[in-house]
């Protein structure tokens, strides 16, 4: 079936098999001129008319789409040389690709241009027929196509991508664009920059084709961050290219550099101005650059070695001082520029201990109004107005502080109080303030006119240098400040102030809700503080519990039905440290202390709640979701002023919460994880104290002995009171005990999550099973010692079994031994007895005569043998003496002859003997 009757059958679905209307027929009679006329002049009139209705009418693109795809199609394969006839034919197609403004066409009507797109995309060798035209020489004719190719991506993108991938040249074409004149170059650009967005393979090759060098080629052009669109399209296409590929990063920071991308952060000029392009351009290259310190995507298998080469690179590169100029220094950049570039610090030196030491060591500033760049940041953190800006400064101390225990003690250091000024001073008065001095004096500022917003900021920095560091925690705790009126209180422990101030925010809320709607977090930041604080610290509790007041205050939060869930689940995480952390003895400040006063107040089943509200609040619950992808910035995406401005206050309240978004940021997922981990631990502790209750009388043996001097009847009444007494603490225990049961029982008529009856009403069986469990301990402890004991014996028994054994063959051996000294004795007794009784004597030979006998044969054998070699020497001496004279007849000298004949006899011999 070929194009036109395919797009045939797709009209008569949508409006019928007979769909004639002036359009169609109109739309045919062009089409008949165009491939039948016989004028040059005709054709291209024709094809003008074509173009200029199909651009105009929505029902003229869906005729044309019915029949018209064919002619165009050969023209553009049958009439290249035909220019005009060209042009005119890639204008009519770009027109019926084309979606018509929404407003002139009918709400009804079925839009053209995707089922156009999709028709005409169906087919590789469309793609490929437009591809071969970007070859041609004429100007519109290559923008023409570029512009259709573009249409093509909007609707058809897959399709479009693989043909292209098919196609010989096809991506090689594409990029020798981006060298052509500008109007082409853009197009060329912004179809590349579609393509890229999601296909590997293209992005392989686009690489391969030198796509760096020629990006960055039209940003220097452009003039850099100063630039207009096109410099957002060169980015974009950039991003593209390094978002996924940690391949493609490190070929950027092996051939290129990392220069090309740093210097467009640079600001030029002495007055900044600061456009909407050039803010959205700055975002794009910080959003290269945090793709860089990323290292590319999580299931990349190198991404890890690369983003640590990528960030000491960067920093080598002095990337940090653009940054620093860009987000700290510059009081002219957006809001949206500076918390992204607090973004790029903090990535930049997280998980990096060289660069943590570099930012710890930077300095900004000139001449005398010098400061470290940490201390700057958090002069912006307590001074901003913006929220956002805020969030984005407090990520950088948390990247800084995470694992890094030097960096912390040294921030901490820093912690010494001033003196309270006489007259209120501008933080920005004094550059030579300590980073500590300046924290501690954020933490106490607007108790006066109770704004605590700044209080809350500086708590949520300490909560950073606290975090898993006792040592910070305990000089922490050694900070005493003073009042701010001496004469009208006494100095406190900073842990206590920061309590007050929890209770001060707390009766400002209550009194105006209306203006501290905004504010919500204040709490939630300050009770965030206190439940790092005391994590592994008894010192803290004891702190906290030295006061009666802190206690009451806490239970009331808990039980308040005014404060928001997160407020009251971490008010309720916060009195369980109290009780998992605490090591006091002293009465009424023990963890069974706290525990009889939370089971008195609310009733344990009601505390264990809040733990699930807190649990399933927006908050806690979107930290299980896994982030979402930052969405880049497109052309089609371009922000508004006002969203870069900033977006603080946007959707504040849409969650049905009163708990502020801003806080999802601020609990990050180790603190979800730590208040999730307590949470089980607390709920263990609990169950543990209340299964072994502290006594509270100490009962001393010596004191039922009767006293001296003492009468019975004296004795016998003291003994009374002593025992009504141990009652009624008994019936007290009792009482508890069966609050408690009353409270596990009703459980089941709460109207909490399931999650929260079952484990409610699981906590009486635990107290009961506590007992087992320690019983059973006991019971495997003494099945453990007796099965050591068990083995130890089996191991002896073993020993011994050796040494018996070997005993036993020592035995044996004797015994034959035995045997046959008894058999040897025993023959020589009978032989003794037959010589003794002469019976059958044994007749023994004469030696000597046999010795003789011996002698003489030896010595008859012996003159044998001379006898037989005197002769055989007589023999061989005559012999000798004939081969002289023969050879003195010779003329040899006979001596000298014998005489080496001796010498090599003498050699052979020490041989053979060495052989030996």
């Amino acid at each position: 079936m070929d194009l036109a009757s395919r797009y045939k059958g797709v009209v008569g679905l949508v409006f019928g098999d007979n769909p004639s209307s002036n359009e169609d027929s109109y739309i045919q009679r062009l089409l008949d001129r165009i491939s039948n006329g016989t004028l040059p002049d005709d054709r291209r009139t024709a094809i003008l008319e074509l173009q200029s209705v199909v651009a105009e009418s929505n029902a003229a693109q869906l005729a044309f789409g019915a029949s018209g795809f064919p002619v165009i199609l050969g023209i553009l394969k049958e009439q290249r040389d035909d220019v005009e006839m060209v042009r005119g034919a890639l204008e009519t197609l770009l027109g019926a690709l084309t979606p018509i403004d929404h407003a002139r066409a009918q709400k009804a009507e079925v839009h053209a241009a995707p089922m156009n797109s999709d028709l005409l995309s169906r087919e590789a060798e469309n793609i490929t027929l437009l591809l071969s035209l970007l070859e041609e020489e004429d100007f519109y004719v290559r923008y023409y196509t570029l512009q259709i190719l573009t249409a093509l991506l909007m609707n058809s993108q897959n399709r479009l991508q693989e043909a292209i991938l098919t196609t010989p040249r096809g991506i090689t074409r594409l990029m020798d664009m981006l060298m052509d004149r500008e109007v082409i170059r853009n197009e060329a650009l912004l179809l590349l920059t579609h393509l890229t967005r999601e296909a590997e393979e293209i992005q392989k090759i686009v690489v391969f084709e030198g796509a760096f060098e020629k990006i960055f080629s039209i940003i220097r052009e452009e003039g850099g961050s100063d630039g207009d669109v096109v410099v957002q399209d060169c980015l974009e296409l950039l991003n593209n290219l390094l978002r996924s590929s940690s391949s493609n990063q490190i070929l950027l920071r092996e051939t290129m550099g990392f220069e090309p991308i740093i210097s467009i952060l640079k600001l030029r000029g002495i007055t900044y101005k600061f456009t909407q392009q050039k803010t959205v351009n700055l975002l794009s290259a910080l959003e290269t650059i945090n793709m860089l310190i990323m290292g590319g995507a999580d299931t990349d298998p190198g991404k890890d070695s690369n983003k640590l080469a990528n960030r000491t690179v960067l920093v080598q590169k002095k990337l940090l001082g653009h940054l620093m100029m860009l987000g700290v220094e510059s009081q002219w950049a957006p809001v949206a520029v500076r918390c992204m570039t607090f973004k790029c610090i903090g990535d930049l030196v997280d998980g990096h201990p060289k660069n943590r030491d570099i930012l710890a060591s930077k300095v900004l500033g000139e001449d005398r109004q010098v400061e470290p760049a940490l201390n700057s940041i958090l002069r912006i953190i307590l001074q901003t107005s913006s929220i956002q800006e805020f969030v984005a400064a407090d990520y950088v101390f948390k990247t800084f502080c995470e694992k890094n225990r030097e960096g912390q003690t040294m921030l901490a250091s820093t912690l010494i109080p001033q003196p309270h000024p006489t007259v209120r001073d501008p933080l920005e008065d004094d550059v030579n303030m300590s980073f500590g001095s300046m924290l501690l004096r954020g933490l106490c500022s607007g108790e006066a006119d109770g704004d605590l917003e700044t209080c809350c900021r500086a708590a949520s920095i300490l909560s950073h240098v606290l975090k898993d560091n006792i040592q910070c925690k305990e000089k922490a705790l050694k900070i005493v400040l003073e009042s701010p009126m001496p004469s009208m209180g006494t100095p406190e422990p900073l842990f206590q102030r920061i309590v007050r101030y929890l209770a001060v925010a707390s009766s400002m809320k209550s009194k105006d809700k209306s203006s501290t709607l905004g504010k919500s977090y204040i709490q939630q930041i300050i009770l965030k503080l206190l439940v790092t604080w005391t994590v592994d610290c008894p010192a803290a509790v004891q702190c906290f519990l030295d006061s009666r007041h802190h206690l009451t205050y806490l239970l009331e939060l808990v039980a308040d039905p005014a404060a928001t869930v997160c407020i009251r689940g971490l008010a309720s995480i916060l009195l369980g440290e109290c009780v998992i952390y605490n090591k006091s003895n002293e009465n009424g400040k023990d963890a069974f202390a706290v525990v009889d006063a939370v089971s008195q107040k609310m009733g344990l089943t009601s505390y264990f709640s809040k733990f699930e509200e807190m649990q399933s609040s927006f908050i806690f619950s979107s930290s299980k979701k896994p982030p979402q992808d930052h969405k880049p910035l497109a052309r089609t995406a371009t922000p508004s002023e006002a969203e870069i401005e900033d977006v603080d206050e946007a959707g504040a309240m849409d969650k049905g919460n009163e708990d502020h978004p801003m806080l999802l940021s601020l609990f990050d997922p180790s603190f979800i994880g730590l208040v999730k981990s307590l949470d089980g631990n607390i709920r263990e502790r609990i169950v543990d104290v209340y299964s072994r209750p502290k006594s509270e009388v100490a009962v001393v043996p010596a004191d039922l002995e009767q006293r001296s001097g003492e009468n019975e009847k004296d004795y016998i009444n003291r003994l009374k009171a002593f025992i009504e007494k141990q009652c009624s603490e008994i019936q007290n225990l009792l009482a508890r005990n069966a609050a408690l049961a009353e409270d596990v029982a009703s459980s089941g008529r709460n109207e909490h999550s399931q999650g929260s009856e079952q484990r409610a009403s699981t906590v009486m069986e635990k107290v009961q099973m506590e007992s087992i469990r320690r019983e059973l301990q006991e019971s495997s402890q003494r099945l453990e010692t007796v099965k050591a004991e068990k083995a130890k014996i089996e191991s002896e028994a073993s020993s011994y079994k050796n040494i018996a054994g070997k005993l036993e063959s020592d035995l044996k051996s004797l015994s034959d031994a035995y045997n046959s000294l008894e058999q040897a004795n025993y023959h020589l007794e009978q032989e003794i007895k037959s010589l003794k009784g002469g019976e059958d004597p044994m007749e023994f030979p004469d030696i000597e005569a046999i010795k003789e006998e011996v002698r003489k044969e030896a010595q008859k054998e012996s003159e044998d043998e001379l006898n037989d070699l005197l002769v055989c020497l007589g023999q061989e001496e005559s012999k000798v003496e004939k081969l002289t004279a023969r050879l003195i007849e010779l003329g040899v000298d006979v001596d000298k002859l014998l005489e080496d004949i001796g010498d090599e006899s003498e050699a052979q011999g020490e041989s053979e003997e060495d052989d030996h």
